[in-house]
């Protein structure tokens, strides 16, 4: 029989379809084996139905193409024959109106080949067959969607723990039902965990765990890189079946040779998803207690509490020059230390930081922040250790600039302004006196929502979304800036010049 080549949904036990009493479908043929699933359920009166199918369904058939004569010869044998070489997992077939019962010829191909056969009753129409395949589909997204929410949450909290890298092997065995390995990069086992009786073959008893627990070193050889030879591709992940239990071999993204291996007696849709929410954390905590990294910047906090100035610390980071980024997510996913290690690693820095619903991320000069998929981002210019601080204020206006304009990626403009043909001192000076009203009035938000307004030309809406306040609330700020600075910022000229000197008290 083929091998199935199935769509990614959730898989249906044919034991649930059979415990519908509403359907009142039964089976009169074929094995009945509680493991049998269907993928979806097809309705078609071909003689031959083999090209039009994909693998694990339901065909139904009332039938109709059945000639006359079927049951002398080798009609039905030839039928369920096509259908199971297609990997088809069930037939489903109709009573009334073309046939009162179903032809013995039918059951018996069935029987032959190995294909369950469903009786559908006459008061049963296919069409809520096939309602009811998708509804149990749908249940069982959801399950599973739930099981991998609630693993996610679990990995992430083992990773807080004193000792991360056992607990978050812990927790992947715990969630898979079977047994998880780190390996070093000399191939070794650094940390192993499973238990419970359904781990016991992958838990080292007898002489199929011994064949398993060798076959798992050998897959992890296949994604970890060769050390001393030329940099080859090597895949990210690997999975194989040994003694009917699930290998799976997942590359750490520290690049230091460290690799995830799983072992267990059942593969279900969500569990690489849950993998691989472990080995992305995993990655992050070989590579700080191996590649010295995290050292470097544990130093770098230290000597920071000690009154180490900015540009003596920053060589320890790793550069000179920096990009601060913020961002957002931009929908309705939940925001959690995987997520916004995730961004970190696709900007290409590891110094992340999550304050309350924005991410914060301290990025290297060389490596130029791109639009991230699911998330709104903005971005400072290129700063020095010392100018941090302005940086993350820029960077802050940018995210809400980005948010109200609902662009990717917001980013200061390259271009050199007029505000570098003036002196810096003489430029702040004025840009000082003349926001002084602003600047010295207790409502400390004046002035940032008369930036962002002028950056949105002007847009209450816009602003409103950008400074996440109500519209009236723009509006009533806007007119108190207006009376206290005796200005009408109706005038281009006055928007003109309290733009530049906004930019000059940053």
């Amino acid at each position: 029989m083929a091998e199935p080549a199935v769509p990614p949904t959730p898989p249906v036990p044919l034991a649930a379809l059979l415990a519908r009493e509403d359907l009142g479908l039964c089976q009169i043929a074929g094995p009945e084996d509680p493991a049998t699933v269907i993928h979806s359920a097809h309705t078609s009166e071909m003689a031959d139905p083999y090209p039009y199918l994909l693998g694990g369904e339901l065909l139904l058939t009332a039938g109709v193409h059945i000639p006359e004569a079927a049951g002398s010869g080798t009609y039905f044998d030839d039928y369920v024959s096509r259908i199971a070489e297609a990997g088809g997992a069930a037939l489903g077939f109709g009573l009334a109106p073309v046939h009162d019962t179903v032809p013995r010829a039918l059951v018996e191909a069935c029987d032959h080949h190995g294909l369950p056969l469903l009786e559908v009753p006459h008061r049963t129409t296919f069409s809520a067959v096939a309602r009811a395949v998708w509804q149990l589909m749908a249940q069982a997204r959801h399950a599973e969607l739930r099981r991998v929410t609630e693993a996610q949450q679990s990995l992430t909290a083992a990773a807080s723990r004193p000792d991360p890298v056992p607990s978050v092997l812990r927790q992947l065995a715990q969630r898979v039902g079977g047994r998880a390995v780190l390996y070093g990069p000399e191939g070794a086992e650094v940390v192993t965990a499973g238990r419970g009786p359904e781990a016991a073959v992958t838990a080292g008893r007898g002489p199929e765990a011994a064949a398993v627990s060798e076959a798992l070193t050998e897959l992890a050889t296949v994604v970890r890189p060769a050390a001393g030879r030329a940099p080859t591709p090597t895949p990210s992940s690997a999975t194989d079946t040994v003694d009917g239990i699930h290998l799976a071999a997942y590359a750490l993204g520290a690049g230091e040779g460290f690799v995830l291996g799983v072992a267990a007696p059942r593969r279900e849709p969500g569990d690489h998803t849950i993998a691989s929410v472990a080995a992305v954390l995993l990655s992050l905590l070989t590579g700080e207690h191996h590649g010295g990294t995290g050292a470097a910047r544990s130093s770098a906090l230290v000597r920071l509490l000690l009154g180490a100035a900015p540009e003596d610390v920053a060589p320890l980071l790793g550069g000179q020059r920096w990009i601060v980024v913020h961002a957002r997510r931009d929908g309705p996913a939940a925001l959690d230390a995987v997520a916004a290690s995730a961004l970190g690693a696709a900007l290409g820095s590891a110094l992340v930081d999550v304050d309350g619903d924005v991410v914060r991320v301290l990025v290297p000069a060389d490596r130029e922040p791109a639009p991230q998929p699911g998330w709104i981002c903005g971005a400072s210019a290129v700063v020095g250790p010392q100018e941090w601080a302005a940086a993350d204020a820029q960077a802050a206006r940018a995210l809400a600039r980005a948010r109200a304009t609902r662009t990717p990626l917001v980013r200061p403009g390259a271009r050199p302004g007029l505000a570098e043909l003036l002196p810096a001192t003489e430029a702040e000076a004025h840009a000082r006196t003349l926001l002084a009203p602003l600047i010295t009035h207790p409502a400390a938000a004046l002035p940032e929502t008369l930036r962002t307004w002028l950056s949105l030309h002007g847009s209450w809406d816009r602003t409103a979304v950008a400074l996440s306040v109500h519209r009236n609330t723009v509006r009533q700020r806007i007119a108190r800036c207006a009376a206290l600075l005796d200005m009408d910022l109706d005038d281009p000229d006055v928007r003109m010049e309290l733009w530049f000197a906004l930019r000059q008290v940053e």
